[in-house]
């Protein structure tokens, strides 16, 4: 007699085969899935996520009634990288161009909103930010994430002085300084130089071109907590021109809502944002 309980041989084939096949069915997709997205089919599933990032609207995110132009690829030749001994650099606060551009600039480096940074990659806004050690302290991380998303940082000196009437030793301390900083910290020698305060002299333009400094940058308009004031010329936005955007102010709008006032300004006078860099 055969014990009770014990499985026989053949039982025990039969329990093989039923579990190979269960494999099989897995395996080739005949199985119900616990995922519902494949029970749905690929067709579905394609159809499910096409309604995700891809199809979305960012300018409208960020207080735009329409996306941002995109800027026509610049007919002028830049200059040349800046390097020692070249001749002064020009000034420049307006470029000449007849392309519909004009150029956001940003001084400093206190602003270290990370939302900002978000505002620039769903914009591709190429913002220009000239950063100042002192100011910046432990905060270049910020600004190496701005870059990697489209924005390009330039030199403001290492601790923002005045720079006109001091002596060319300073200045040249000054300017080359922060060259090497962000060299240092970015990989890239700025080509670009925005004084402090906007004031200079030719004891400036000589220890920047010294340092390797392309252009001195300037602005025509300056946008504020509500209003876009004009330096010279006529009171509107014109193609090529410079702005400054003001720093944040801890009883007024915060830079990004800042920069969303002054990115409808430039749609309404049928413009778009440019990348200084192309232009000089």
């Amino acid at each position: 007699m055969r014990r009770q309980g014990r499985p026989t041989a053949a039982a025990r084939r039969r329990t093989l085969t039923a579990t190979a096949l269960a494999g099989v069915l897995l395996l080739a997709g005949c199985a119900q899935s616990v995922d519902p997205i494949e029970r749905l089919g690929k067709k579905a599933a394609q159809g499910v996520r096409s309604h995700g990032p891809a199809t979305r609207q960012p300018y409208r995110q960020w207080g735009l009634s329409a996306p941002l132009a995109p800027a026509p690829k610049p007919a002028a030749r830049p200059l040349p990288a800046g390097t020692a001994g070249r001749p002064l650099p020009p000034v420049v606060d307006h470029v000449t161009t007849s392309d519909p551009v004009v150029f956001l600039t940003y001084d400093d480096g206190a602003e270290r909103d990370p939302r900002f940074i978000d505002m620039v990659r769903d914009l591709r806004l190429p913002v220009s930010f000239f950063l100042t050690d002192s100011v910046v302290g432990p905060g270049y991380g910020h600004f190496a994430r701005l870059r990697s998303v489209g924005a390009d940082v330039q030199n403001h000196t290492l601790d923002h002085p005045a720079l006109r009437g001091l002596p060319y030793a300073g200045q040249r301390a000054e300017i080359c300084g922060q060259q090497d900083k962000l060299k240092s910290r970015f990989g890239v020698r700025p080509r670009l130089l925005r004084p402090p305060y906007g004031t200079y002299d030719t004891t400036t333009l000589r220890a920047a071109a010294d340092c390797g400094i392309a252009a001195v940058i300037l602005w025509r308009a300056a946008m504020g907590a509500d209003t876009l004031d004009y330096v010279r010329g006529d009171q509107r936005l014109s193609p090529g021109d410079i702005i400054l955007v003001g720093p944040d102010e801890s009883t007024g709008p915060t830079l990004r809502e800042r920069t969303t006032r002054l990115l409808r300004r430039v749609q309404s006078a049928g413009l778009t944002v440019g990348r200084l860099e192309d232009y000089l």
